[in-house]
């Protein structure tokens, strides 16, 4: 499935999240993510976040069955980094 991530953590907690994020998506922007993921890798990345995040973070997962159902436009710089570097 493809997929879009967005959050809003407490800045003591943002690399982690973004770290394990990058582990299974591509970083588009500050606070996003998108790619596709398999349903098991993706209860394994949730089940990470949920062991970082605290009571006032938030993370959201847009699920879509295709990435060809969404249309993305991008207005200045395309910051869609697809490496899975750390």
């Amino acid at each position: 499935m493809f997929i879009i991530v967005t959050y809003d953590v407490d800045v003591k907690r943002i690399d982690k999240v973004r770290k394990t994020l990058r582990k299974y998506l591509n970083w588009v922007q500050n606070s996003v993510f998108e790619g596709e993921i398999s349903i098991s890798n993706l209860a394994k990345c949730k089940a990470e976040l949920e062991k970082i995040i605290e009571e006032n973070d938030s993370i959201y997962f847009y699920e879509l069955k295709s990435p060809y159902a969404v249309t993305k436009t991008v207005i200045g710089e395309d910051k869609n980094v697809t490496d899975n570097f750390l």
